[in-house]
């Protein structure tokens, strides 16, 4: 799976990067059909409810899986992210085996 990793209104270190690079990669296991993700992070302008936001958007034949997760740390944001999508994966095959 192709993944393209964007930071917005900061400059991400070779640290999330890989961080971001080996969690997709074990995401990469579960769906076998996506043809490309995308990995969106941002700081958002809300240190009360977490002000590191992450939207992973990961494409396959079919679909588009879309999940956005925000806390205090971008590890956590992309944990919450890659839980919802995973979610998402669970329902897309339950749909498809029937």
């Amino acid at each position: 799976m192709n993944v393209q990793i964007q930071s917005v209104k900061f400059d991400a270190d070779k640290k999330l990067i890989d961080f971001v690079e080996a969690k997709m990669a074990k995401l990469d296991r579960f769906i076998e059909r996506a043809t490309s993700a995308e990995v969106v992070m941002r700081l958002d302008k809300d240190p009360e409810h977490g002000n590191k936001v992450v939207t992973i958007k990961i494409v396959v034949p079919t679909e588009t899986l879309v999940a956005e997760y925000r806390s205090k740390s971008f590890e956590e944001s992309v944990d919450g992210a890659i839980d919802a999508i995973k979610k998402q994966i669970d329902k897309l095959k339950e749909k498809f085996a029937k």
